[in-house]
């Protein structure tokens, strides 16, 4: 079975023969292969020629990291929302994994408020204003996933970051009238151009997750435990109808210990990938200063996990 066609039939809500797993970011590439990713900040200014170059170089890092560590799909995210660094991916590894590619700042949300008095002030006193923004989010978000779309993306990542360890940022009816319908239409264009919705967001959404049921997405990416998300209870409410993706929580990832690490990738194995619907990976990225030792400790649990469930299959 290929990556690829192991992820459709996970987001099928059937089991394929191990849950797939792929990380949003991985940016432990000098600690794993000696290589970097072009400086994130030279992109714009690059030419023609020294962005095909860069793109290259993406490339190669990107085959060591899905042979390496078996991802199942890649959401290109170096170089960012970009069409030529989708295209270049799927030249690469064609019809083996599904590839995919990020789109964020798309709804208000944490990152992309620029002055919080001001926000707090323009959602009482100027609501209209508010959506005005909130359109002209969505309308760019949009004309990007087409760009992808045209270049060959399989699913489109929005991510968007709307709710804190103790809840969603703003009040659950702000975010219903200024933030859901606007995530649901960028849901409907991703399904319409053909393309697989994904949606992410840390934090604890669980006031809000009948909402997020609503908004259409195949697919929804962090499910934090550090916010509370318990992944057996969020499964049990959305099983059927959006699948899931990380909960191994990231902190366990930075700081260990190891048995720590082993009891949360278990928990979200043994109680998220029973009927499909799931797919392996952390509550959050790779990210810089996470020891690789400790993502290498998740994958021998998942690769135990998967043996065991095969043995177990087989005894049937």
């Amino acid at each position: 079975m290929t990556g690829k066609e192991r992820m459709l039939q996970t987001l099928r809500f059937e089991e394929p023969d191990r849950p797939p797993h792929f990380e949003t970011m991985f940016e432990l590439e000098y600690e794993a292969f000696g290589l970097r990713f072009p400086d994130r900040n030279t992109w714009a200014g690059m030419s023609a020629a020294q962005k095909e170059r860069a793109v290259g170089q993406c490339m190669e890092i990107y085959v060591r990291i899905v042979e390496r560590f078996q991802w199942d799909a890649l959401a290109v995210y170096w170089p960012w929302s970009d069409p030529d660094g989708v295209r270049a991916a799927k030249r690469t590894f064609g019809d083996r994994i599904l590839i995919g590619g990020i789109v964020g700042m798309s709804v208000w949300a944490i990152e992309s408020v620029p002055d919080w008095e001001e926000f707090a002030c323009d959602l009482k006193e100027r609501p209209a204003y508010i959506h005005e923004v909130a359109r002209e989010r969505s309308r760019t978000a949009m004309a990007l996933i087409d760009r992808m779309a045209d270049a060959g993306a399989d699913f489109i990542h929005v991510v968007n970051d709307i709710a804190y360890n103790s809840g969603p940022f703003i009040s659950p009816a702000d975010c219903r009238e200024f933030i859901i319908p606007y995530l649901a239409e960028q849901m409907a264009h991703i399904r319409q151009r053909g393309l697989i919705p994904f949606v992410h967001t840390d934090g604890n959404i669980i006031p809000i997750l009948d909402d997020f049921l609503s908004l259409g997405a195949a697919c929804f990416q962090s499910v934090d435990p550090m916010a509370g998300m318990d992944i057996a209870e969020v499964k049990r409410r959305c099983h059927g109808k959006m699948a899931l993706m990380g909960n191994v929580q990231c902190s366990l990832l930075q700081e260990g210990p190891d048995e720590a690490i082993r009891q949360s990738a278990l928990y979200c194995l043994e109680n998220a990938s029973p009927g499909g619907g799931y797919i392996f990976g952390t509550s959050n990225t790779i990210f810089p200063g996470m020891p690789l030792r400790n993502y290498e400790l998740m994958l021998q649990v998942f690769r135990e996990f998967c043996v065991r469930s095969q043995l177990a299959r087989e005894c049937l």
